[in-house]
């Protein structure tokens, strides 16, 4: 009779721990199923931190002409200007008049042309707005970086709560979980609400 029992004992065992390993299996399933998640939003947030770097890196040399252009321009309008003074035929110094108004019409468009965008003043903002744009991309990807890690730490100590069957491992799998969810909503709805160390 004790046979019996030891071999109900056993039986019942058995199908506690494969209860165990089914609900742990879930576990590593959804980590898994939230790494996938967080691992596309990285890729693809530092995929636009790249090209908004690109272009605010673009925007930045674009202004630099613009301004190696305006400073060509405004130093030979004024040089002109001085070697006008000593002409006296009206109709060279006509031509000279024309030729430093047209100059500095230049200038002035180089500094700003609203209807381009294309002058310093609307480059640099520009520029500035494709910075902040890469600053929040960088800001998301550095968050589903660090959610990556919690979910796969998460499933290796699921793992080995499986072989173990260590209920603590369990645990602390589901609560890396719950951090690399944290992680990741932040990521996407408010990624400078934390600030995270990313000179590592």
């Amino acid at each position: 009779m004790s046979e019996i029992h030891e071999a109900i004992e056993k039986a019942q065992e058995g199908e506690h721990g494969e209860g165990f390993n089914r609900k742990i299996a879930l576990v590593i399933a959804i980590l898994a199923l939230f790494l996938s998640f967080s691992e596309t939003l990285g890729k693809s947030a530092q995929t636009e931190a790249i090209d908004a770097n690109v272009r605010s890196s673009d925007s930045w040399a674009f202004y630099q002409a613009k301004d190696i252009r305006r400073t060509v321009v405004s130093a030979a309008a004024d040089q002109t200007t001085l070697l006008a003074a000593s002409v006296t035929d009206p109709a060279a110094k006509a031509a000279i008049d024309k030729q430093i108004d047209a100059w500095r019409k230049t200038a002035a468009r180089y500094e700003s042309d609203p209807k381009t965008g294309e002058g310093r003043k609307e480059l640099a903002v520009r520029a500035a707005a494709e910075e902040e744009e890469r600053d929040l991309a960088m800001a998301r990807y550095h968050h589903y970086e660090l959610a990556s890690a919690a979910f796969q730490i998460g499933i290796v100590l699921a793992s080995a709560a499986v072989i173990t069957g260590m209920i603590g491992l369990a645990w602390c799998a589901g609560a890396l979980g719950v951090i690399g969810l944290g992680l990741l909503t932040l990521g996407l709805f408010a990624p400078h609400a934390v600030p995270l160390i990313t000179a590592l």
